[in-house]
Order: structure tokens, then sequence, then C-alpha cells
């Protein structure tokens, strides 16, 4: 009899978090590697959030706090939604789990039945299909290519849907190609929604604040309110903080999944750390002005890494209208052969010629659903990107 259970042979570990291990490994046998696949901002968190962690130590806020989360945190987070999206929530339909992750898998294990489906458009964060798995869902993918801006249309989506649809999920901006969807490209996709009353939707908005250009954020339920009874929006402070290693994420949504959610959280990490939870409200609460600085260092790399890109032959790189994050195009490089003799067949094997061969660790976008292409994070100092890129062109035009 085998100790793990069949399940898991459903999904594989996160494919981003290994690069970053692959990476860390590498550096630690002395090798110079500039890691490009984290999702994780280089800024500090700001001051003012962790001298409110302090003062809840100092205060000695160091117990158990209610499953959903403190009432003061989620009273700050219905009033950040009614801020910043113009959603009514009350806290008691505000659930808060160790990050945006752990909300998202708890919902799916919470409402999920055996062959129940979950639309997922492609590229996709990468563990959006493994949670669904996990809970005895079917993933349905649809692919996103960059002709549609890497976004899923009214047609594909009313294409997908069959009366087996549990989920539908939507990031925007999206993880990893950082397209944004248009108010008018949600309306479009509500549009299809109302004809299908048993599909629910999870909106994962953990970048909103993350945006260029003028870009306006929306979320769906904003866009159709008549849709805000079926839909979980999803946040966090990962990002828009840079509370990574905090753990906090969050969502609102209808009263019967909120509580589905606690129940089972209550048995697994029953909240999340209780200083973290007091961070948070004053991250939510506090002054933003940090966030206009950051994002014009996210707009400058942005530019400067879709430039250089753009100017390597095979490859292609689209400007996205938020995160931070570039998806380019490789296929220009299936077929070449490296110094080696080896030939590239996929973007496999191209990231693994990027890192051997040049250094720079990249994320494969077999691991996104959307093939060929790679993530980059450009997350990281400009310099170091410089870097990369210059390792990344020298490397492309060594091959054959």
């Amino acid at each position: 009899m085998s100790l793990l259970a069949r399940r898991l042979g459903r999904i594989k570990p996160s494919p981003t978090i290994a690069v970053t291990q692959r990476a860390a490994r590498l550096k630690a046998e002395g090798k110079n590697i500039i890691g490009l696949g984290a999702g994780e901002p280089d800024f500090d968190t700001p001051q003012h959030v962790k001298d409110a962690a302090k003062a809840a130590l100092d205060r000695g806020e160091t117990k158990y706090t209610p499953v959903a989360g403190t009432l003061a945190l989620r009273q700050a987070i219905v009033a950040k939604f009614k801020r910043d999206n113009g959603l009514d929530y009350t806290p008691e339909e505000i659930t808060v789990g160790c990050g945006g992750k752990q909300v998202l898998f708890n919902a799916f294990l919470a409402t999920l039945n055996a062959g129940d489906e979950v639309i997922i458009p492609a590229p996709y964060w990468v563990s959006y299909p493994d949670m669904a798995l996990l809970a005895e869902g079917e993933p349905v993918i649809v692919a996103c290519p960059a002709a549609s801006g890497f976004k899923l249309t009214a047609g594909a989506l009313a294409a997908a849907i069959t009366p087996r649809t549990k989920w539908l999920i939507l990031n925007s901006p999206s993880n990893p190609t950082g397209s944004a969807y248009t108010e008018a490209e949600l309306a479009a996709l509500a549009e299809v929604l109302l004809a299908h009353p048993h599909v629910w939707v999870m909106v994962d908005d953990i970048y909103e604040h993350i945006v260029y250009d003028g870009f306006r954020f929306t979320t769906l339920a904003q866009v159709e309110p008549r849709l805000k009874e079926r839909t979980l929006t999803v946040n966090g402070c990962s990002k828009v903080y840079s509370m990574t290693g905090w753990r906090v994420g969050y969502a609102g949504g209808p009263l019967p999944l909120i509580e589905a959610i606690n129940a089972v959280q209550s048995h697994s990490t029953t909240h999340t750390s209780s200083i973290s939870q007091a961070a948070a409200a004053a991250a939510l609460n506090g002054p933003h002005d940090f966030l206009k600085a950051w994002v014009a260092a996210f707009r400058e790399r942005r530019d400067l890494v879709v430039a250089r890109l753009n100017a390597v032959p095979g490859l292609t790189c689209e400007k996205p209208e938020g995160a931070f994050y570039v998806y380019p195009s490789c296929a220009g490089l299936i077929g070449k052969r490296t110094p080696a003799g080896h030939a590239l067949a996929s973007d496999d094997d191209v990231v693994t010629y990027l890192l051997e061969s040049a250094g720079v660790a990249c994320v494969q976008g077999s691991a996104f659903g959307l093939s060929p292409h790679f993530r980059i994070s450009y997350a990281t100092a400009t310099a170091l990107l410089e870097d990369a890129c210059t390792r990344i062109e020298r490397a492309c035009a060594a091959l054959s």
C-alpha cells in the first residue's frame, strides 16, 4: 500500500518556487545567477506597517484570533473594498487567510465536488489548476494568446461553459503576463455570465494597484453589480505593500460562501498570524503615498525590459498594463542550436539554456499553460535587469 495519497499524482510542485530554489542553490555553489523567477517586490515593507506590528507585539496581541480574522482587520478590508472598488460588504462577509493562495484554496475545497469544472484562462498563475485538482475539480484551460492580449474573450468564455462549470477564475492584472481587463472587456464577460447563473466567479485582484500609463483598474462585481452575489473578490497585502512573507490574503463574498471558507480554515491554519493581521490593518488604513514611487520604478523597469527583449532576434515582448512581469514569446528561438549542439525544442529548453549559459533564471511558459513563452519578473534592481538583458542578448546571439 502506497503511503502517498492518489490525489498527489494529479499535481506538480510549484514551478515558480522550483525556479527560485534552483537559482538559490546555484548561487550557494558560487555561480553568478540573476534570479528573475520570483514574483516578489524588492522594496521593503513600509515603515508604518512594521511599526504597527511592533506595537501589536508590545500590546501582547499574540493570542488566537477569530478564524475569519480580527474584527479590526476585517473592518479595514470593508473600508478598502468601499474606497477602492465601490463594493459594500459587512465584516461577516470578509475572510482572511495565510495569503491569497490559501483563500483561493479554501474556496475550492469548500465548493468543488468531483468532476466540477473550473474555467482557467491561460496563461494562468501556476497554482490555479493544481488547487482545483486537489479539490477534485477539473480545470478547463482556455488558451488566450498574445493576439487577444492574453485575455479571455466573451466568445471563448461562452464556448467553455458547460452544465458542470462551477467557477471561472479571472486574474487582472495577470500573473504571468501583466495584462489587465478594461471595464468594457469585463462588461462583455459579465453579459455571458449573466446568462449562466450556475457559474461562480473567483476574481484575483492581487496586483490591483500596480498599473501603468493611466490604466483604470476595475473589478467584476464593480462593473456588474448583479454578479456580486456569486463573485468571490480576492486580494491581499503581499504585492502592493511588499508583504510577501507576512502572509495576509483576504476576500469578500456572499455570506454562505465566506462561512464555508471559514469552516475549512478552522481545521487547517485556524488563522494567519495575529501580528501579521495587525500589520495588514495598518497597511490598509494607512498612507499609500509610497505607491506612486514604487509604481513609477516598476514602469521604468517594464519599459527597459520590453525594449531590450524586443531588440533580441527571436524574441517578441508585449508591453503589459500592470503587475511586474513580462511574458515574451521565444518562438523565434525554437529549433535553434546551442553552442554545445543541443536543439531548443521548447520553452523549457530555452529557460534551461538561459540559466546554464547566461546565469539568468526565468520561468518557462509551459508552467503557465501557454507556450512558447517565458516569464520574467522585473521586481528587482534596474542594474540587475540591465545585466540580465545583456546576458540574454548574448546567449541568443550565440545560437545557430
